[in-house]
């Protein structure tokens, strides 16, 4: 195998493990519990294990770590399974899970109860903790934790059999009570749960934990690197101490940061309960960071793995600013996004020299950064809808569109001069008059000359109306989890983080497919959204146009 440069202190490890002989090969995995929607967190762990096996000219698995009938199904299982496929990861023929291995699991219980390693606990849930101690006091034993092995496999079997209630009875590890890592404190193994699997049904009423299942799923499937998030760095220890025990194949275990956002929670649990107390409209609300979420929004896994690739892995916790998210997203999209026009809020335009019945078409760029994507006609007449604020009765020193005597380019168009106005019985203006050159067309004129303003338009006789979802961030702190009592991160929820506008677009997006993304000249980058009906589509603001960011990177 070619060794290749190492660009991150994983593949920096895992380089000197295949040239010390630790290892001949490279095999990671992805092990999401089936019990939530993925986030962009998980992205992260996604990226980093397939493009570490693909560096290495290694696999990684897909596996599911369900070990916890009560909060799994089959959903979360499907929708992860499409979210890795969406970021582009081919896993193989094969999805792995943690039950395909209970059966050897148990096996591997019997043989540490043989070593006397291993005890059936009759404490209950409350008193373990209790007697757990804590980082200060060692911990109390269990007066059960003497019983002879020939009790302790004989009351595990009937743990099996189900002899036992919900919480009579767990496995525990027999370790040390006064071990200064509190993981170490004769960690439950095995609980009683009656809930049927969505795999193995009724088979098990006994299912391992967490801590004891996922260090043998790793050694199982001879996983060489184990890449874990820093909550499990303490986790280690209680891993290798089973698999030494054991005597099996030892993966190794490497930690690294795991993502955190300003204004964004991560949480399985808050996440939660943001989609079932309708402070969004489900997981995949475009305002969620789930993959779900930010894929209707419109950001693209090309998007989130650049994003990925430009936090970098390292070691130490810290807070990535959303803004990079969104200086990815206007990267990506300014190279990849078809061009379109619309007007969020639309007033009228009438040319008075341009003939009554004339529909004309002007040629427009679908993408002036890349010629292949070739141009479309857009049609042209007497009466167009332009915005609002692109008109001023009385103009704010240098305003460069619309005034009384004012002559701005309609983009792909003609040049206007403005010649009045019209307003209703409230003092808005309705209607905007003008005159055009008809020798300017595509923005040419035969004198030479040039205008400072240019405005975006649709054609008011065959506009379509369409609705914009205005999304912002979800919430107004940076760190929404400052007050985390009774979920009061809650009353950090920014009031505003969806607006909804009716707006008139030019015809061409009524052929717009489900997520496909388009820069709204002047207004953003919009994605089709997959509740729209031919009488009624919905674009989503994916992110603004200007990049706030790239004044972050150009100061630092």
């Amino acid at each position: 195998m070619e060794f290749l440069e190492a660009s991150n202190f994983i593949e920096e490890i895992i380089t000197e493990d295949l040239k010390n002989g630790k290892f001949n090969y490279v095999q990671t995995r992805f092990p999401p519990e089936p019990n939530g929607y993925l986030h962009i967190g998980h992205a992260k762990a996604i990226v980093i294990n397939f493009e570490i096996a693909k560096k290495f000219d290694g696999k990684c698995n897909l596996r599911f770590d369900d070990t916890n009938p009560t909060k799994e199904n089959l959903d979360y299982i499907n929708s992860i399974i499409e979210d890795v496929k969406w970021l582009g990861y081919d896993f193989g023929d094969k999805v792995y899970y943690a039950s395909d291995y209970f059966g050897q699991m148990y096996e591997l219980a019997i043989a540490l109860i043989k070593q006397g390693k291993a005890y059936v606990c009759h404490q209950s849930p409350e008193e373990i903790r209790l007697l757990r101690g804590t980082l200060t006091q060692p911990g109390i034993k269990s007066p059960y934790r003497s019983r002879s092995i020939e009790e302790n496999l004989e009351l595990f079997e009937k743990m099996k059999n189900g002899e036992f209630e919900e919480g009579e009875c767990v496995l525990r590890a027999k370790i040390d009570m006064s071990h200064p890592n509190l993981n170490m404190r004769d960690p439950v193994m095995y609980r009683i749960i009656k809930t049927p699997h969505h795999r193995t049904e009724d088979k098990w009423c006994i299912y391992p934990t967490y801590d004891w299942a996922h260090g043998l799923e790793d050694s199982i499937e001879k996983v060489t690197h184990s890449l874990c998030t820093l909550e499990f760095e303490d986790h280690r220890v209680l891993y290798d101490w089973f698999l030494d025990q054991l005597g099996v194949f030892h993966p190794r275990q490497i930690e690294f940061a795991r993502l955190n956002i300003t204004h964004t929670v991560l949480s399985k649990r808050k996440l939660l309960y943001l989609a079932q107390n309708n402070y969004v409209n489900g997981w995949d609300d475009p305002r969620m960071p789930t993959i779900k979420g930010l894929r209707r929004r419109g950001f693209t896994s090309d998007i989130i793995k650049d994003f990925i690739q430009k936090i970098g892995v390292t070691k130490s916790n810290s807070t990535i600013d959303y803004a990079l998210l969104d200086h990815c997203a206007r990267e990506e999209l300014n190279k990849k996004a078809k061009r379109a026009m619309v007007v969020q809020d639309p007033i009228k335009l009438i040319i008075e020299n341009y003939p009554e019945d004339k529909i004309d078409y002007v040629e427009a760029s679908n993408n002036p950064e890349d010629n292949s994507f070739g141009k479309r006609l857009v049609s042209f007449s007497k009466e167009l809808f332009i915005e609002r604020s692109d008109f001023a009765i009385e103009p704010p020193k240098g305003f460069r569109r619309l005034f009384v005597g004012q002559e701005v380019r309609l983009v792909f168009a003609y040049y206007v001069v403005c010649t009045g106005y019209e307003k209703d019985d409230n003092g808005n203006v309705t209607t905007v008059w003008c005159t055009y050159d008809p020798n300017s067309k595509g923005g040419w004129t035969s004198d030479g000359r040039k205008v400072k303003g240019t405005i975006h338009w649709v054609n008011a006789k065959d506009c379509t109306d369409v609705e914009l979802r205005m999304y912002d961030k979800l919430f107004l702190k940076e760190n929404p989890e400052e007050t985390d009592e009774r979920n009061d991160f809650i009353a950090n929820l920014n009031p505003n983080s969806l607006i909804i506008k009716d707006a008139k677009a030019e015809k061409s997006l009524l052929e717009a497919k489900d997520f496909e993304n388009f820069q709204f000249l002047r207004l953003g980058y919009f994605c089709k959204d997959i509740d729209s009906a031919q009488d009624h589509i919905i674009f989503n603001k994916t992110v603004d146009l200007k990049d706030s960011y790239s004044k972050i990177l150009k100061k630092s």
